[in-house]
Parts: structure tokens; sequence; C-alpha cells
């Protein structure tokens, strides 16, 4: 500890002013008022960057591109953020570490949602469109915008307390509540979220057991897929992912609510296990059940087979074993004329 002595006239501890913990900058007076365990923000550090190429990595190979992307970037923020946690553990007076956490923290879950957001339009796609009460492609159109519109409003909010720091108390004020309605908007965007799809799968879930499906031939295999385990997977990964978030969003309001450094900011496993581990867990969940491989019909690997199968289907129309001169060959009756082709060529 070093500094000791009379401070200056005026002297106020503020990330501006202090360098260091010491006799005039005592870590009580930071905004979090602890050192952040160097130990725990590490593991979550390595986890949210694990997810992140996991991410990546599924991404590329199934072409899954807008939930990858998406979900990637929003654990590469997070990453970002826990780091900055991790040097705060060092020096709780890092003022750019502490405005990095305060922005990556706050932002890295509202992007991470919009690959949430987007399996629905692909869901109802493959299962039945029929039964959901607006087209797919609304659900993107409308869920997307919303979010943005979150993480814009807490990334102002943000901005502003980081700038504030602590000792400009009315402007820091002012973050704190643009982060609220932020926060509070995307608890009502999740909570619209989560009632679409309960009642659309609820929905899903009558038509296949009152035998309806397969009277209307299964929709293209609406059947099988229920049925299908990997699937089914899929989706008890996207509840959890999504019920982890909505915990971490209503902690989230709980804590700013009572403005920058109030107790329930200065408690440190509360936030841990509400915020990091829930963050963590669905992000973990939307990272291991990646949907090009447990729901491929998200992805474009499985559009262009099916174009392609659905070509060849069209292509094979009318073909016929024929013998002509002696030359054994098939005939495809096309839509235009009628080609012998060699046996062997086609």
């Amino acid at each position: 500890m070093s500094g000791v002595g009379v401070p200056p006239p005026g002297f106020r501890p503020s990330y501006d002013t202090c360098l260091e913990v010491n006799a005039w900058c005592p870590v009580a007076y930071t905004t979090l008022g602890y050192y952040p365990n160097k130990g725990v923000n590490l593991f979550l550090a390595i986890g949210f960057a694990l997810a992140a190429v996991s991410t990546i990595f599924f991404g590329v190979w199934k072409r899954t591109w807008g939930y990858s992307i998406a979900v990637a970037m929003g654990c590469i923020l997070e990453c970002a953020g826990y780091v900055g946690r991790y040097q705060l553990g060092i020096n709780p007076w890092n003022g750019n570490a502490f405005k990095t956490q305060i922005v990556s923290i706050v932002l890295g879950p509202t992007l991470i949602c919009v690959g949430l957001y987007l399996t629905l339009k692909h869901v109802v796609s493959a299962l039945n469109p029929s039964l959901s009460r607006v087209p797919p492609r609304v659900y993107p159109l409308f869920f997307v915008p919303a979010d943005v519109s979150c993480l814009v409003i807490q990334a102002i909010g943000g901005g502003i307390a980081a700038s504030a720091g602590r000792d400009k108390l009315e402007l820091l004020q002012h973050g704190n509540r643009v982060i609220i309605a932020g926060i509070v908007l995307q608890v009502v965007v999740l909570g619209l979220f989560g009632a679409f799809s309960g009642v659309y799968l609820v929905q899903v879930r009558r038509w296949i057991r009152s035998g309806a499906a397969e009277a209307e031939g299964a929709r293209d295999g609406a059947v099988a897929l229920w049925g299908n385990g990997r699937f089914r997977m899929f989706l008890y990964a996207m509840m959890g992912a999504y019920s982890a978030f909505l915990v971490r969003c209503v902690y989230r309001i709980a804590e700013m609510a009572g403005g920058w450094g109030n107790h329930i900011m200065q408690d440190e496993p509360s936030f841990v296990v509400l915020e990091s581990f829930m963050v963590l867990i669905g992000s973990g969940l939307l990272a291991a059940f990646a949907p090009g491989v447990f729901f491929p019909q998200m992805g474009r690997l499985y559009a262009k087979k099916v174009a392609a199968e659905k070509g060849s289907e069209e292509g094979g129309q009318g073909r016929e074993q024929v013998v002509v001169g002696g030359v054994k060959g098939i005939v495809i009756r096309g839509r235009m004329r009628r080609l012998l082709v060699p046996e062997g060529v086609t």
C-alpha cells in the first residue's frame, strides 16, 4: 500500500484520481467495493472463449451464419468483460478494466439472445407453419430488431456510466436509468419470445398426438422430426438457455435498481451465480447443441441438399429402360422432349 499521508485539499477517490489501492483510495470506494475473484473470472473468460470457438467452428462447418455470428460475438464480448474483471482483481482502480467489464458484460447477453431468437423461425418452418399465429419469417423481423434496440439502449447507458465513474453521481445515475430501461425492455422481449414459442410447441404436440399430422401426410417429416432425439435435445437446450437468460435479466434489474455501488452490486457471490454463470450456462448450451448438428434444417447445407434432391427427383421423372437399335438405354421424359441416354451415362 502506497501514498500514506495527507491527501491534497478537495481530493475525492475516483477512477480519474486513483491509480491503485492505498490509504487515500481504499477498495471500499470503488464501484464494486471488492477485489473480484481472479480464479473465478479467469475460469469464466476461458469458458466464454471456448463457447465462441465452438460456435464459430460449427457455424462455418454447417453454415449457420446468422446464429453463429450473433452467439460468437456475444461470447467474445463476455470473454473481454471477464478479462476486465480479472484485471480488477489485481487493481480495483483500473479505470479501463472497469469500463470494459461494464460495457462488455451488459451487451454480451443481448447479442447471444439474437441467436436464440433466430431458432424459432426455423423450428416453425420445419414442423408446421400453419399452426403459428404469424408467418415464420415474421419472428426474426420482430425479435431481432427489438433485441438490437435493447442492445443500443444498454450500450448508451453503459457508455454514460463508464464515462461518469463514481465521482459524477448525477451522470452515473442517468446511465444507470438508461441501462435499466434497456434491461426491462429485454425482459419484455424475452417474455414475448417465450410466450410465442411455448404456445406454438404446445399446439404442435396436440397436433401430432391427435393424429392429424399423419392424416395430412406428416408435413414432410414433421412427425419424424418431433420424435427425433437430437431435435428434442436441441429444443431442451434452447429452453435451458432461455431460462438462464431470463433469470440473468431479472437479477440485473434488481442489481441496477439500487444505483451504482448498492449492496447487491457489491455482493460478488450473487453476481457470479445469477449473472456470470447464468450467461455461461446459456452460452454453453447454445454452443454445445449447435443447430447445424442437432437441428440441421437450420443450416444452409441442408437447404442446398433438399434443393438438390428435389431437382434430382424432377429430373428423374418418367425414366424408362428401353433398347433401341441394340443399344440399351434410358428414356428421360422431360417437359419439352424425350431423350435417349445410353445406360451408364446417367
